[in-house]
């Protein structure tokens, strides 16, 4: 702060030691006894002092009020101009935030009310199939999985940055998240002809069930969708990591740095039309959350694996 004080007043302590030159140099110039010259600069540079550590007193304690949010008040009309400006702008950023507040809450109102209102066709749909064991019954079901998955993922794309979006940190089966995640993948295991290798972890870890099904979820449905033979094994690869392994076309190396960045499909994507670039960048952003971590292994042409680590924990536990 002294610093940046005195860097402040650069042009002020200039002039005063030009006045003081040209004092001195005419005391010198007279050839006036040392005595009347050191008095009155010892006097003088006494009361400089004292009038400097006044102010840079009286400037600390403005920059103390102004990083606290409140203005200190004006010691000339300059610096009263510059307070009206600021309280304005203050004003305009205030309600500026408070309609994008409004109209993004608005916004995530309407899509959940139209996500809640597709599901129930949906719903519907799959319990007309439900009976069915055809392949067209199995491509129906896929579709619809498909379908809700795209709805789920646009609630969770709204509600990541809501300020309501709730994070119920607990000790959950880590089991009891995989395996419905796995049901709810079964029909598109049988009409693609896929293997499916769990291994019960029996972990306990720390997360938030619902976020933590979603992005399991995701990770199964993009090992089904970019596998088409062999099969998908998830179990513990160590204390607390998990691992969903397929033996799908994998990912480039040039692509795979990218993959959970927000809209990249890489090669994959572009061969895949439906592809969005948005599944992985959700999963990494809900781990992220929650204190976990992802990361994606791969070797094109043989199959993808990716990573989850439950055993960092960043946040506070309710």
């Amino acid at each position: 702060m002294l610093k940046d004080y005195l860097r402040s007043r650069l042009k002020v302590i200039i002039l005063i030691l030009i006045v003081i030159g040209v004092f001195s140099s005419s005391y010198f110039l007279f050839d006036m006894p040392a005595v009347t010259v050191l008095y009155p600069l010892v006097l003088c540079a006494f009361i400089l002092l004292i009038a400097g550590v006044a102010d840079f007193l009286i400037t600390l304690n403005k920059h103390k009020k102004l990083t606290v949010r409140e203005m200190p008040s004006p010691v000339d009309p300059i610096e009263k101009d510059y307070q009206e400006i600021i309280s304005k702008l203050k004003e305009e950023e205030e309600f500026s935030h408070k309609k994008s507040t409004s109209d993004y809450n608005n916004m995530v109102e309407y899509y959940t009310v139209w996500a809640h209102q597709i599901k129930t066709p949906i719903a519907s749909m799959r319990l007309q199939i439900q009976s069915e064991d055809s392949d067209l019954a199995r491509r129906l079901d896929s579709d619809l999985n498909r379908i809700e998955a795209y709805v789920e993922m646009v609630l969770t794309f709204l509600r990541l940055d809501s300020d309501s979006t709730d994070y119920v940190i607990k000790e959950i089966s880590l089991d009891d998240v995989i395996k419905p995640a796995i049901r709810k993948f079964a029909r598109d295991f049988i009409s693609k002809k896929l293997t499916m290798d769990f291994e019960p972890t029996g972990a306990k870890v720390l997360s938030d069930e619902k976020w933590l099904s979603f992005v399991i979820e995701q990770v199964i449905s993009n090992a089904v969708k970019y596998t088409s033979t062999g099969g998908i094994r998830i179990y513990m690869k160590e204390p607390g990591v998990l691992c969903v392994e397929d033996t799908g076309i994998g990912i480039s190396s040039e692509d795979l740095p990218r993959i959970f960045e927000n809209g990249y499909t890489g090669f994959n994507g572009r061969e895949d039309k439906r592809a969005s670039g948005i599944g992985l960048y959700l999963c990494k952003r809900i781990c992220d959350n929650l204190g976990h971590k992802i990361t994606a292994e791969s070797v094109q042409g043989e199959g993808t694996r990716i990573l989850i680590d439950l055993n960092r924990q960043k946040i506070g536990i309710e």
